[in-house]
C-alpha cells in the first residue's frame, strides 16, 4: 500500500515563499511520473506540477518560473518550492505519484494540505 503525507502548507503573504513536502512510502524514482495538483474552492482540480521516472519537468503555465518541483529518492519524498506566489494560488495542494499498470495509470495521493496567499 503507497502512503503519501504532505506538510508545509499555510498562510503567506502575496510575493512570499512556501515549501511543500510529500513523504512516501516507496522510492520516489521508482513511480513512473511524480507531481503536485491544487484545487482552489469552486474549481476542478488541476495539475501544478509533473516530474517523470526519468527527471524530466512540466509545470502549468501559470506557475512556470515560480514553482519548483524535485525530489530525493533516498529520503523517498518530494517537493513543491513555490516564490513569488500570489492570492490566486491560493489552494489545498495535493501530491500525486502514479504507477503504470497495464497501460493505465495508477494513482496515489496525499491528504491535501492548505495554502493561502493573501493579498
Amino acid at each position: 500500500q503507497v502512503q503519501l503525507v504532505e506538510s508545509g502548507g499555510g498562510l503567506v503573504q502575496a510575493g512570499g515563499s512556501l515549501r511543500l513536502t510529500c513523504a512516501t512510502s516507496r522510492r520516489t524514482n521508482t513511480f513512473y511520473a511524480i507531481g503536485w495538483y491544487r484545487q482552489a474552492p469552486g474549481k476542478q482540480r488541476e495539475l501544478v506540477a509533473l516530474m517523470s521516472i526519468g527527471g524530466s519537468t512540466n509545470y502549468t503555465d501559470s506557475v512556470k518560473g515560480r514553482f519548483t518541483i524535485s525530489r530525493d529518492n533516498a529520503k523517498s519524498t518530494m517537493y513543491l518550492q513555490m516564490n513569488n506566489l500570489k492570492p490566486e494560488d491560493t489552494a489545498v495542494y495535493y501530491c500525486n505519484a502514479q504507477d503504470l499498470r497495464y497501460g493505465s495509470r495508477l494513482h496515489y495521493w496525499g491528504q491535501g494540505t492548505q495554502v493561502t496567499v493573501s493579498s
